[in-house]
């Protein structure tokens, strides 16, 4: 057994090289079906970690072996953002995604990650993957299109290529078992050409373990939201708690957007997935959902540094929505897909 593995279920503290041994153990596999032995350790690894968090220094020094092995993203483009959820809270349609595709279209330039649903109904990726919009495939591709686009959706290739071994070393398990660890450490493992990101954390993610990671994220500036309501996305009807690199922000329910509504306001509608969203985008859904995407909006505007003030960022989203420009960004981009895929 990997000391790694061993320290794991002892409850001991797991130094960054021994994760180093680790992932060179699994990159040197032969290629072919794992053995019974390297899935059964690699399974015991997710298992642990999903159980359980490690301590933080462990938890760090994961982290690190891991994001050190990903190809660096390139030089990021002034004042670009990503926004992104841990999951696992309150059921809502893809409220960050219509924020990325809001705040790009008041000028902010975003470089969205995601995944395919692990609770909620339709995950970021399967809400693209519906609509006809491509995921990037590599950082080149991803500058390009943030060039022509002012948004990008970001594919796989930013996340560290040691998980997809990891992956074939489960076959013929899958990694949906771990999704909730995977899922609350993705957003600081993905390797993203952007200075800031707006993470929320619902009720389900280790908020205090998160700001930790998210100090050791140099690379760009990491804003954790938070509220009573336990939903990863800032929401304008409660308090909300920012926890940026440099201070603490306390957005009081009313303060930028009303007061009003609930969550069975942002309720997601599976059965008419992309009418639902794209009706958002030009803001004729619920009033509640309108004002959440420009709160959001708002939020990445802030943290891009591109505004100062929330009230002004908030109210250019807004007449953003009342225009119905996301939704024309949304059907550029998925227009641009239709050509792509008929040439």
């Amino acid at each position: 057994m990997h000391p790694a593995l061993t320290a794991l279920l002892a409850g001991r503290p797991v130094p960054l090289e021994a994760w180093r041994t680790w992932w060179d153990q699994l990159e040197q596999r032969t290629p072919g079906p794992a053995r019974d032995s390297d899935r059964a350790q690699a399974a015991a690894l997710l298992a642990c970690l999903t159980t359980r968090l490690p301590d933080p220094a462990t938890l760090t020094a994961l982290t690190t072996s891991l994001t050190e092995r990903s190809p660096h993203p390139g030089t990021p483009v002034d004042g670009s953002v990503n926004i992104v959820g841990t999951g696992g809270g309150p059921a809502t349609l893809n409220l960050s995604t219509a924020a990325a595709l809001t705040a790009a279209a008041i000028g902010i330039p975003v470089v969205k990650t995601g995944s395919r649903a692990y609770t909620s109904a339709a995950g970021s990726v399967d809400l693209l993957e519906r609509l006809g919009i491509t995921l990037t495939t590599s950082h080149t591709h991803t500058a390009d299109h943030l060039a022509d686009h002012g948004i990008a959706f970001a594919g796989p290739h930013v996340y560290p290529p040691q998980l997809t071994r990891l992956a074939r070393t489960l076959y013929p398990l899958t990694l949906k078992p771990f999704g909730h660890f995977l899922n609350t450490l993705g957003p600081l493992l993905a390797t993203v050409p952007v200075t800031a990101q707006l993470t929320g954390v619902s009720h389900t993610a280790p908020l205090d373990a998160l700001r930790r990671l998210a100090a050791h994220t140099p690379a760009r500036a990491v804003w954790l939201a938070a509220n009573p309501a336990g939903a990863d996305e800032l929401l304008p009807f409660t308090d909300n708690t920012l926890h940026t690199p440099d201070t603490t922000i306390h957005l009081t329910a009313g303060s930028v957007a009303p007061a009003t509504g609930s969550l069975a306001d942002l309720a997601p509608r599976p059965d008419h997935l992309t009418e639902h969203f794209l009706t958002a985008l030009e803001g004729r859904a619920h009033p509640t959902t309108t004002h959440t995407i420009a709160l959001n909006a708002a939020a990445l505007a802030l943290a891009s540094g591109r505004h100062t003030h929330w009230h002004t960022a908030y109210h250019q989203a807004l007449d953003a929505l009342a225009d119905g420009t996301p939704r024309t960004l949304t059907e550029r981009l998925r227009t641009r897909h239709q050509a792509a895929t008929h040439a």
